[in-house]
């Protein structure tokens, strides 16, 4: 609903190796110098302020595309492995369940296998893999 089909058929032939974020702005300070020579626009203040703010918008599209341009670097994803398999082995340690025979109060039931702990191991080694 932003654009014309007469636009968005413009917009889809237009052939560019990357994304084209940046063709409405061109248009728009096209349309805007247009509406300046045509008196819709009075001030050329107004035209220098409404141009810097769409150059601002248009900076952080260019920014945005920056990051997804460069891809996140493989340390990030050795730490996060680093990080999640220390994790699980602290859980492993520090998650043990007490001792049955010292007779705890409250504490009859004893589960051997960690199944919370193994649960959360598979979410987080999971989302690592996303």
């Amino acid at each position: 609903g932003f654009m014309t089909k007469y636009e968005r058929k413009l917009f889809d032939d237009l052939k560019s190796p990357h994304l084209k974020y940046w063709v409405p702005f061109v248009w728009f300070g096209n349309l805007a110098s247009k509406a300046r020579k045509e008196g819709r626009i009075r001030d050329s203040v107004d035209l220098q302020t409404l141009m810097n703010e769409m150059n601002k918008y248009r900076s952080w599209c260019s920014l945005l595309f920056g990051y997804d341009w460069v891809g996140i670097p493989l340390v990030y994803t050795q730490v996060v492995t680093l990080a999640v398999y220390t994790f699980f082995f602290a859980c492993l340690i520090g998650r043990q369940f007490l001792d049955t025979d010292q007779g705890y109060q409250g504490h009859d039931l004893d589960i051997y296998i960690p199944i919370f702990t193994l649960l959360q191991f598979f979410f987080y080694a999971g989302w690592l893999k996303v």
